[in-house]
């Protein structure tokens, strides 16, 4: 009865078996004693918290931060002995920290449940009852009958049981799951495929029986019982059989499937990773510093407490006549009252830790993020999107990427292919206006005209048109069901009636250019294939298909033709293919092969070969026997291929653009410069990844290309490793980029990772082809746990890319054509590649600076504030006597230096933005965590140890010997004194920060001399008059009375100039002797008196606003960027022009973020 209960609750899941057992349509059996198995049910969960975990789960998260911990302890501490101060100092800045972490966190949340329920809320069809019934998607169990339709993606991991097809075939794209945008063919077996109505499948009596889930997406182990008329029919089921969640149905007009993956059981969702807290180095870096400032603190309060105890060994300390003892304390224990002590000036001191710091962290970040949305350079108008934060907690981490991987499928490319030049017998051509035109000629033919094309020009074209793949959808539903003629749409086709998909992209482009030109594949049929040759009909009969392999590298066709000949036309690379042509112009076709990869197109070599009656009948009996061979099947095919594919005549060659995304290139090439390795990981074949990675400049033409592929053993690839990294050794000079495949990359893996990573970084560029989802996620692990601990970012736009995008340390979604599970599982998204550069060099360097400057200015302050306190109880006699009055010590962090660090944290600009751009070297200065090492934050640390030194002495040789500093002879007091040591240090910190700062907008000055104002305004009423709700008021007209001595003033001065100055005189020194390239590019900012500001352009645009203008125009109005009066951007005398209606609303140099000025002849 317990383990039923455990059961039920999810606690101790049942026993699972090897296999699951489905039942179709959810008959079960009913005789017997069957239990049916749980599964699980079909929700998608990206979140990670839940309404009932949320609270624990994030307490527990926060108080890993040592901050957070050590405040609660002092809280408790606060609450349980007598101390100096309230425990309202410490529990209520802590209570506000935690909440609105909290509540940033929750928020983030709920975002990722928002776009879950989408998902899980979908309409989906499933046939119940002898009906069809909609349901939602989280409502589809294990053996319920989906109904899919064309276009649509599949809710389940189903296996195929009917489509709308005779033959019960059907066509899928896997794009957002592999990448690879070609057309696959699924299959359903024969006694399932013709129960194609909803009363067919009810009454259908069959059992799935198949392997547990695993993420590998291209295994599938599993049977299908049929029972018909009591007879049961078993039939194997694989792959070929799977419809996986996520693919996309296409040139189909339904389908029925049964389902036997749900939910986070789907291959789709085995493949994503669990959701973990990502920390940034930053964050990290935070945690280091504060455990050498609670070494600190703990070395402060022992060595006071240490000596009191010192001072109270003679008696006329211990015991004073005017402070003596009660019996209470005469009688405590020695240990206890140590420890009483210890806590006591843990308390006192306890400031030095800053608290705040988490919290105007947390805004920073915050508000910070913003400003990516609001980046117009970030914003795409095409598809009318905007850059998206979906956590802000990493906004730093882009500022210290050292590797990018990125998917190339939609994130580098578009998925468009277009023909471009072909090479014909030795001529080379190129396509005008639907015509082929030889080199150097121009397309003077009249319009209308139909061109001629010579013998040699049709053949290439007909090859072209029937040596591939393709399928073909027409727009009509119903032109290709019902008697008569399979091809009759064909008479009077037209371009918008039909559409091709193909088993590659190049396949795709190819046909639909011979199409253009002329030489139109209308159809297949059975085994008839058909094409139109300027409106003349053809026909030939397919005889063989001889499929594409990695090995061979070519596909052929075996047709016969209409005149009753047999031909043999096969395609592929030029290194599969002019080795075995003993006809027509090899040298040219070689050369101009060259020349289209060299402008970087993709290529393929086309031939044939004709065959006599007899050689056909010899060739068709090697196929065959090789077809139905029961032993070494694979290896007798590749020798029959290798005896048909031979003697060919070379007809020419084609060049095909992969289209890439726009400034894919010049990205990559930018992200070089700045340090930043790039790899490629994508599930495409080795030869289109390795074209691609040529044509956008991830590999260069004169780049060494090593290959490790097909490795089949350990022994073989740590061979081939040991053979790579010599060659790498002996010739260092030359550049290398690396090629491995995923059947090998899991070898290298397995026992050679250091060898692997080894030949990895000393190559310039990496390409991993054909990778499982999963494979991509181990291959930015290792780097990530590699020695050197590198910050990764990982970017892609399907759900193949989930899991590297949750594994590395940053993870960009691409907002493509292929839904949403990038974007919505990862940090930040953005709308094309070409963002990642101003996301990193600009919005990561600007991020990072702030944030680090940020982090050290408030140890900085702190050790300023509270090394005083400490000093003075040398003074005090270690009575614990605090220095400041309490109302100072809650507000110093609160009020008085809180807002000048925030504001210079959101609007601080080292260099002007299109410097950075301009110059991505720039970004090494930042790399490695370089403004947060060790030597920074130790300067930093010590300069505030000198200042408070200064503050305190500086304060005590002016009154030490002479306290009478009032005109009237009235003498200054313990509160008198650190009320001066608080005003000198508010005033210093302050303007150390305004040292700090290089773009000054109204808002700093506001927040920087504010600060100081409202210090003196606040102590001239707190202390000038009797608040009732105080019982004690020790500051009464104390800051009234120091402000009237002239020698206040003059100590105030002195001491202010005192600390600052050497200051000055370093950074003049350091900047004039050695500049470092950061200090130099500041030279290049554009000047600020004649330069346009990016959002006053944005601001006199009057229309087609959207809402992220008007908080660019709000942001502006509150940085004063942005007058009141519009008539200034009208003036000649600040810009060129002014904006008018009918003008496009985007523009490459306009920059929210930056709030910075741009030359006016930008606009």
């Amino acid at each position: 009865m317990l383990r039923w209960i455990r059961q039920q609750l999810g606690f101790d899941p049942p026993h699972q078996s090897e296999t699951r057992t489905v039942y179709v349509a959810n008959r079960f059996p009913q005789h017997g004693h069957y239990i049916p198995q749980r599964f699980a049910d079909n929700r998608i969960i990206s979140s990670k918290y839940t309404i009932w975990n949320f609270v624990p789960k994030n307490l527990f998260e926060q108080f890993r931060r040592i901050a957070n911990f050590y405040f609660l302890i002092i809280f408790l501490v606060q609450l349980m002995i007598d101390t100096p101060t309230s425990p309202v100092t410490s529990g209520l800045p802590l209570f506000f920290v935690i909440t609105v972490t909290a509540i940033k966190q929750g928020y983030e949340d709920w975002l990722r449940h928002k776009a879950d329920n989408e998902v899980n809320g979908a309409p989906v069809f499933v046939v119940r009852s002898g009906s069809l019934v909609q349901t939602r998607s989280k409502n589809i169990r294990v053996g319920d009958i989906v109904r899919v339709a064309k276009d649509e993606t599949f809710p389940v991991d189903l296996v195929l049981l009917s489509s709308d097809r005779a033959d019960g075939t059907c066509h899928i794209t896997t794009a957002s799951l592999d990448g690879e945008t070609n057309l696959k063919t699924h299959y359903s077996v024969a006694e399932t495929a013709v129960c194609q109505s909803v009363s067919q499948l009810e009454s259908l009596q069959a059992v799935v029986e198949c392997q547990q889930p695993e993420a590998d997406l291209y295994r599938f182990v599993g049977r299908i019982t049929v029972t018909q008329h009591g007879e049961e029919i078993v039939r194997p089921l694989g792959p070929e059989n799977l419809l996986l969640r996520g693919a996309r149905l296409k040139n189909t007009k339904e389908i029925f499937g049964v389902a036997v993956y749900t939910g986070m059981e789907s291959k789709m969702a085995l493949n994503y990773k669990c959701k973990s807290q990502k920390r940034s180095a930053v964050e990290k870096s935070m945690n280091t510093f504060l455990i050498i400032y609670l070494c600190i603190l703990l070395f402060e309060a022992i060595l006071s407490t240490i000596l009191k105890y010192a001072w109270q060994a003679e008696d006329k300390w211990d015991e004073p006549f005017y402070n003596q003892k009660t019996d209470q304390e005469r009688n405590s224990s020695p240990i206890l009252k140590f420890i009483s002590d210890f806590l006591a000036f843990l308390v006192l001191y306890n400031f030095i830790i800053p608290i705040s710091l988490y919290v105007t962290v947390e805004m920073q970040k915050f508000l910070g993020s913003f400003f990516i949305g609001w980046d117009l350079d970030l914003y795409h108008e095409e598809s009318d999107q905007k850059a998206q934060v979906n956590t802000s907690d990493l906004n730093e981490e882009l500022g210290q990427v050292e590797y990018v991987f990125t998917d190339k499928t939609g994130t580098l490319t578009e998925n468009e292919m277009h023909f471009r030049e072909c090479s014909i017998n030795g001529t080379k051509y190129r396509e005008v206006n639907g015509k082929l035109v030889p080199e150097g000629m121009t397309d003077d033919a009249p319009d209308g005209s139909t061109p001629h094309l010579i013998g040699d020009e049709l053949l290439f074209l007909k090859a072209v048109a029937l040596c591939h793949t393709v399928q073909i959808s027409y727009d009509q539903p119903d032109c290709l069901v019902g008697g008569g003629d399979p091809f009759s749409h064909a008479n009077g086709f037209s371009s918008s009636h039909m559409e091709y998909y193909a088993s590659s992209p190049d396949e795709k482009a190819l046909v639909e250019a011979a199409k253009r030109i002329g030489v139109a594949f209308i159809g297949i049929s059975g085994d008839t294939m058909e094409i139109k040759t300027f409106s003349k009909s053809e026909r030939y009969k397919l005889l063989h298909v001889l499929e594409f392999d990695a090995n061979r590298r070519r596909m052929s066709v075996i047709l016969q033709t209409p005149s009753g000949g047999y031909v043999l036309f096969t395609k592929g690379a030029e290194s599969a293919i002019l080795p075995f042509a003993t006809g027509g112009e090899i040298e040219k076709t070689r050369l101009h092969v060259d020349e289209f990869a060299l402008k970087g197109l993709r290529t393929l070599v086309v031939a044939c070969r004709h065959f006599s009656p007899e050689e056909y009948i010899e060739v068709d009996r090697h196929l065959n026997a090789a077809r139905t061979a029961l032993q070494q099947r694979e290896e007798r095919l590749q020798e029959a291929f290798s005896y048909i594919e031979r003697d060919l005549q070379l007809l020419g060659a084609t060049g095909v653009e992969d289209k890439l995304q726009d400034k894919v290139q010049e990205t990559i090439e930018a992200l070089r410069l700045a340090g930043i390795k790039v790899w490629v990981l994508t599930g495409d074949k080795h030869e289109t990844a390795v074209s691609v990675s040529l044509s956008c400049g991830h590999f260069h033409r004169t780049m060494n290309i090593l290959e490790l592929l097909q490795q089949r053993s350990d022994n073989e690839c740590a061979e081939q490793l040991r053979i790579l990294a010599r060659r790498i050794k002996e010739d260092h000079v030359i550049q290398h980029g690396l090629v491995v495949d995923g059947a090998s990359l899991s070898l290298a893996l397995r026992e050679h990772e250091k060898l692997f990573m080894e030949v990895c970084k000393n190559c310039s560029a990496v390409l991993c082809c054909r990778m499982a989802p999963l494979q991509k996620a181990k291959v930015v692990r290792l780097l990530k746990t590699s020695p050197e601990k590198p910050i990764t970012l990982a970017i892609g736009d399907g759900a193949n890319d989930v899991s590297m995008i949750q594994e590395a340390h940053v993870g960009i979604g691409i907002m493509g054509k292929e839904g949403r599970q990038a974007v919505r599982n990862s940090d930040y998204a953005i709308a094309r590649f070409k963002f990642l550069a101003k996301l990193l060099l600009v919005h990561g360097h600007f991020y990072y600076i702030r944030i680090a400057t940020l982090v050290q200015y408030f140890f900085y302050k702190n050790v300023c504030f509270i090394t005083p306190q400490f000093l003075y109880q040398f003074f005090c006699l270690f009575s614990q006597q605090t220095l400041y009055d309490s109302v100072y010590l809650t507000l110093y962090n609160i009020c008085f230096t809180s807002l000048p660090i925030l504001v210079y944290s959101l609007f601080e600009q080292l260099v002007h933005p299109h410097v950075l751009q301009n110059k991505p070297g720039l970004y090494r200065d930042i790399s490695k965590n370089s403004l947060l090492s060790f030597r920074t934050f130790l300067y930093w640390t010590l300069l505030g140890f000198c200042h408070a030194f200064v503050f305190f002495f500086g304060s005590y040789i002016l009154m030490g010997e002479d306290t009478t500093l009032m005109g009237n002879g009235q003498m200054f007091g313990n509160w008198t004194f650190g009320t001066l040591v608080f005003t000198v240090m508010v005033i210093t910190v302050t303007l150390k920060l305004a040292l700090e700062t290089h773009f000054w907008t109204w808002m700093n000055h506001f927040v920087t001399w504010g600060s100081i104002a409202f210090y003196f305004i606040f102590s001239l009423f707190y202390g000038g008059i009797i608040w009732p709700f105080l019982h004690t008021q020790d500051m009464y007209f104390v800051f009234v009375q120091l402000l009237s001595s002239g020698s206040a003033w003059f100590a105030i001065i002195i001491i202010v100039i005192t600390c600052l100055f050497p200051d000055v005189v370093k950074k003049v020194f350091y900047r004039h002797l050695q500049p470092t390239s950061t200090q130099k590019s500041q030279s290049l900012s554009a000047p600020q008196a004649q330069a346009l500001s990016c959002v006053e352009s944005l601001c006199c645009y009057q229309h087609g606003q959207s809402g992220c203008s008007r908080l660019a125009r709000l942001l502006e109005q509150m940085t004063g960027q942005c007058q009141a009066s519009t008539n200034h951007c009208n003036s000649s005398s600040r810009s060129n022009r002014s904006w008018s209606d009918t003008e496009n609303f985007y523009s490459n140099d306009r920059s929210i973020l930056t709030l910075s000025p741009i030359e006016a002849t930008h606009c």
